[in-house]
């Protein structure tokens, strides 16, 4: 008997890792849902973002799909920031916890949004790609 008592507490650990694995693989699966309509698109634990032209849309991944859907046009981009790795979080900054990284978004009208990343390196990549859209779309003459 205390041989099963002392197995208890894995068999809950194995239970609980089980119920985790299953839950990220719905999560997984809604996201690969909601960004085939998206030409450009990442998931990750924080956030799920895809672009479609010249507009960003992101929110917080569940096995639902994404929720608290934000998006941002990116002619009303003023400037594309990364933080984290070399460069620390800003203290006005509100991620989820334990997020290292993140997208900053600042608008025309000076507000931001910000997108969060697990890895400074994607950050950082999704910063060079969205500056080259930014610049391009900038450089094109408006009617």
């Amino acid at each position: 008997m205390e041989r099963g008592l002392l197995w208890l507490p894995l068999l809950g650990l194995f239970s609980w890792l089980a119920w985790a694995g299953w839950n990220e693989y719905q999560k997984l699966e809604a996201y690969k849902q909601w960004a085939q309509s998206f030409q450009r698109a990442k998931y990750d634990l924080y956030a799920a973002l895809g672009q479609m032209n010249h507009t960003l849309t992101w929110g917080r991944p569940t096995r639902s799909g994404p929720v608290a859907l934000t998006t941002v046009a990116l002619s009303d981009v003023a400037a594309i920031e990364v933080y984290g790795g070399d460069t620390p979080l800003p203290e006005d900054t509100h991620l989820p916890r334990g997020c290292s990284a993140c997208v900053r978004l600042v608008l025309r009208d000076r507000t931001y949004h910000d997108i969060p990343f697990t890895e400074a390196d994607l950050a950082t990549q999704w910063q060079k790609v969205l500056q080259t859209d930014l610049d391009s779309l900038q450089s094109t003459p408006q009617p």
